[in-house]
């Protein structure tokens, strides 16, 4: 169990540049920079250098790492998945973080989002329900540098999110949903922004909702697949 997320290693700059650089590059190029009919480019310079320093092959398990850089999701164990490289960079994008901002993370997963998010500034608190996930992603973010005094990884159920440790400043959740988390909005700062895929359990709609004092403004952003919330706002198991 991650059941004591502020015990965790100074930070310092993960991975080297030179470990598969030109691939990330060339992923960040290709799937993130460049508009295709399908999808509208992630224009954030800052969202789109991170994602060119956090090594993604790090984050998958060792059978599918020579595809970490492919455009697609791959399955990390436990029934989840890492998310395509081009929808973490752009749901990153969508949460309009600015550095010492606090945020919610539902699904840590590899943790592979997470380091996008403390690269990016964030004081990021993040949720992962699975128990093996957890300690695994805890373990992985330490050892390439990530952790530190402004990440903690709790294992639990995200669909009630931190109302401890609210309000945040954004929120995103990486995992589908069939309907708005209303918990997860009333956690939400004046101003903050919750992140995440709604629509059935094969395809969802990537929606962003703005919290403007008892004002909530929706803005939809296309189609998308993620693997299924579990809890009372996802999908009983």
């Amino acid at each position: 169990m991650v059941d004591d997320p502020h015990q965790s290693q100074a930070p310092r700059d993960p991975l080297p540049p030179s470990d598969r650089q030109d691939e990330r590059d060339l992923m960040v190029e290709e799937q993130m920079a460049a508009p295709t009919d399908r999808r509208a480019p992630v224009v954030e310079a800052r969202v789109l250098q991170a994602m060119r320093h956090v090594a993604r092959h790090r984050f998958v398990p060792a059978d599918v790492a020579e595809q970490a850089y492919d455009d697609s999701p791959l399955a990390i164990g436990g029934g989840q998945t890492i998310s395509q490289p081009y929808m973490v960079a752009k749901m990153t994008e969508l949460l309009e973080l600015e550095p010492g901002d606090k945020v919610l993370e539902i699904g840590t997963g590899s943790g592979y989002q997470a380091a996008i998010l403390v690269a990016l500034g964030a004081r990021l608190f993040s949720i992962e329900r699975d128990p093996t996930l957890a300690r695994d992603a805890q373990r992985r973010l330490a050892e390439l540098g990530c952790a530190g005094p402004d990440l903690h990884l709790v294992c639990g159920d995200g669909y009630r999110g931190l109302p401890e440790e609210a309000p945040f400043d954004a929120i995103v959740v990486t995992a589908g949903t069939p309907q708005v988390p209303r918990p997860l909005i009333a956690q939400l700062a004046d101003g903050g922004r919750l992140v995440f895929p709604i629509g059935e359990e094969e395809l969802q709609t990537l929606v962003r909702i703005r919290k403007e004092g008892e004002r909530l403004r929706e803005e939809y952003f296309g189609d998308c697949r993620f693997v299924k919330l579990v809890g009372r706002y996802g999908w009983e198991r």
